[in-house]
């Protein structure tokens, strides 16, 4: 997708780095509790922790902004997720100094990745029904859970939908925006918001030295290796592919990995092209115009580094914002990837039926052998599609249809 070399406004810049917060608050406010959680299960000074946040807020805030302006695209760096949660249950009974190594073996490999280019012939394999029935069924939990909140917190959930429905009558651009101006007020009002406890202070890196052992080689690198890959980055470029950017997925990987590999000597664990939160950032609903999304993987990268310039501190500040206020957030803000990918998933009739079992798959969400449920989706839709589809020939109604389609594809409206 080329840029348009058209001049930007201020207004181009509104909803894109809106996007870009919302993003960033549904990522510190949904998930990176579990980085303290696994800093405190492996005994961790509060020095190595705050650099633990320092190292990846600034890595992924870094290589997010710098990709996304180098390819005019929304790329959207992140923190591994799950291998986060991996790393809860191995940190407590590895050294630091080989959880520190283990990092570095696994960045490595995801350098020699990005070199070799098989992942993004990997990538460009899979049929775009699949592709679009993997993302919808990673985000359909997103949707459920912005309502869910309300048995729990139904004047804050009723209101920020109210909110949303009211403002997407006039402006789908600014929907979110308003969503969020209103949450926050209505969180003030109430008094639900604590931040007496809360100091700024500048996190200060700590090196801490690597050491390589064939045990963290094997129980920590390879299965944070596998996890990342096939739990982040799988998904992650299929979001950039279904809302129609089609940068390679070599320079992305390789980028994320020099970027873990600088930073894992403080603290960081692997970087990856993000998934769900940068669904927030790809679709029409950052802006009308693809070629301005850019912006918001800019944004998104200054974001992070504010964060990880003051550690624990604005990180902290994310996780006391009301969990019911971050779901319905990222329900409301998701809902057109949502609806996009299904509506992709069920475009082609011939694959409907493997696009679905994909979808259903991904979205039971099954954790097999510490993989989640992200790669068994695909594999199952994969596996499925080549049993169904693999060396048989079109159907004559299927002739007529693909004939039928390509001709409005090429009409004038």
């Amino acid at each position: 997708m080329n840029p348009s070399p058209a001049r930007l406004h201020l207004r181009d810049l509104v909803s894109p780095t809106v996007a870009a917060l919302i993003s960033v608050i549904v990522n510190y406010g949904g998930t990176f509790v579990l980085v303290f959680q696994a800093a405190q299960l492996a005994q961790l000074s509060a020095a190595q922790t705050a650099s633990w946040v320092w190292s990846v807020s600034i890595g992924v805030g870094v290589t997010g902004a710098w990709l996304s302006y180098r390819y005019r695209a929304p790329i959207i760096t992140a923190w591994s997720t799950p291998g986060v949660a991996f790393l809860a249950t191995v940190m407590p009974f590895t050294p630091y100094g080989e959880v520190i190594g283990a990092y570095m073996v696994c960045a490595l490999g995801f350098i020699v990745l990005g070199l070799s280019g098989v992942f993004e012939r990997l990538v460009r394999l899979i049929p775009a029904g699949i592709a679009a029935g993997l993302l919808a069924g990673i985000l359909l939990q997103f949707g459920v859970n912005a309502f869910g909140g309300a048995s729990a917190d139904p004047v804050l959930v009723i209101v920020l939908l109210l909110t949303y429905a009211v403002l997407r009558r006039f402006t789908s651009r600014f929907a979110v925006v308003g969503v969020l101006l209103v949450g926050l007020a209505l969180l003030l009002a109430q008094q639900r918001l604590d931040l007496q406890g809360l100091h700024l202070s500048v996190a200060a890196p700590v090196f801490e030295m690597p050491r390589f052992s064939l045990g963290a080689l094997l129980g920590v690198a390879l299965p944070l290796f596998i996890i990342t890959l096939t739990g982040q980055y799988m998904p992650g470029m299929l979001v950039l592919r279904n809302d129609g950017f089609s940068t390679s997925a070599n320079p992305i990987i390789g980028i994320t990995g020099l970027g873990s590999l600088l930073m894992a000597p403080f603290g960081a664990h692997a970087f990856n092209v993000a998934a769900i939160t940068a669904a927030i950032c790809t679709g029409k609903d950052a802006h009308p115009d693809p070629s301005r999304r850019y912006i918001a993987g800019i944004a998104c990268g200054v974001f992070y580094v504010t964060v990880g310039v003051f550690g624990v501190t604005l990180a902290s500040l994310f996780t006391i914002l009301p969990r019911s206020f971050v779901t319905t957030l990222a329900g409301l803000a998701l809902l057109g990837a949502i609806g996009g990918s299904l509506a992709n998933a069920m475009a082609d009739a011939r694959t409907r039926e493997t696009a679905l079992i994909t979808f259903l798959a991904t979205a039971a969400n099954v954790t097999l052998l510490g993989i989640g449920g992200a790669f068994w989706g695909l594999l199952a839709g994969l596996l499925v599609h080549a049993l169904m589809h693999a060396g048989r020939p079109l159907s004559p109604a299927e002739v007529r249809r693909d004939c039928s389609t390509g001709a409005d594809a090429g009409a004038k409206p």
